[in-house]
């Protein structure tokens, strides 16, 4: 397990599943050796094969005062796409470990609602889709909701719909107030409602990129797309606002689907350059 203290708060990352892609694939781009050249933070974000790693994981946030989880992963016995079907993995007891029973969870954040941040909503119980954390208020961007309803209801009959049936939801703006230190940054283009979560803590801050960068050469380079982006062209834009926001700022940046070391620095380079790297070992922003 792999956690980050910022100021007081914690940061926790709970692995489901990894698998290799191609850059030239994952990514919007003909050029297989994208990844090459780059000083990256981890074996694992460019390989040999001209592969990396893709990590499918959650994040939980330990205010102390509050509980919550970013995205829920695939899910067991969800039928996806042919890599990520009908897994049966330990990720519900996994996150118990942490001393986080499902029962809890005071909020879960969806930062957008692609199958693979939501497959932990439900469970199935005696046949049936039942809301896995029955006592969280599940937060969705009201944008968010009203693309994927008007476009593909059907892809979220298993995985939200019981939460709304149930009362769970709450649909709210993408700048929401999450609870004290932690919040809602709008973060369109991979969908029309996606968001980042950004953690305060004791004049220390951290960012969870949601689906902003699949890979952080995206940061280096905005322009190259992710294969599920909507609208390539706003997230581009979406990414050079976010550099110029928190690169050398100190902020961590940890990567809702980078490998291990899966948080980082974005920082610039005396000759202009960009660099995702990790934080010195004496950072107070990283443990694990």
């Amino acid at each position: 397990m792999t956690s980050w203290r910022i100021g007081t708060t914690v940061v926790h990352k709970v692995l489901e599943t990894e698998l290799p892609v191609p850059a030239a694939g994952a990514l919007r781009t003909e050029d297989a050796g994208l990844l090459k050249g780059h000083e990256w933070p981890g074996p694992d974000y460019s390989r040999e094969d001209g592969t990396y790693l893709l990590s499918v994981h959650a994040l939980l946030i330990d205010t102390g005062a509050a509980r919550i989880l970013v995205d829920t992963c695939v899910g067991n016995g969800r039928a996806s796409v042919p890599m990520l079907q009908m897994l049966d993995t330990t990720w519900l007891d996994d996150l118990a470990a942490l001393g986080w029973p499902a029962e809890t969870i005071d909020t879960v954040v969806c930062t957008h609602l692609h199958f693979d941040h939501v497959g932990w909503n439900t469970r199935l119980v005696d046949g049936a889709w039942t809301p896995t954390f029955p006592n969280a208020r599940h937060l969705i961007t009201r944008t968010e909701w009203e693309y994927w309803t008007a476009t593909e209801p059907g892809t979220l009959s298993d995985t939200v719909y019981p939460l709304v049936d149930a009362g769970l939801v709450d649909f709210v703006d993408a700048d929401h107030q999450v609870c004290d230190g932690v919040r809602l940054e709008p973060a369109p283009g991979h969908t029309p409602g996606q968001v980042a979560v950004v953690v305060e803590s004791a004049g220390e801050r951290a960012v969870i990129t949601g689906d902003l960068v699949h890979h952080p050469v995206q940061f280096v380079q905005p322009d190259v797309a992710s294969l599920a982006d909507t609208d390539a062209d706003q997230a581009a834009e979406t990414r050079r606002k976010f550099v110029a926001r928190y690169a050398d700022t100190g902020t961590l940046v940890i990567g809702t689907h980078f490998p291990t070391p899966s948080a980082g620095l974005l920082e610039h380079a005396a000759d202009g350059t960009l660099r995702y790297s990790l934080p010195a070992p004496t950072d107070p922003a990283s443990r694990g």
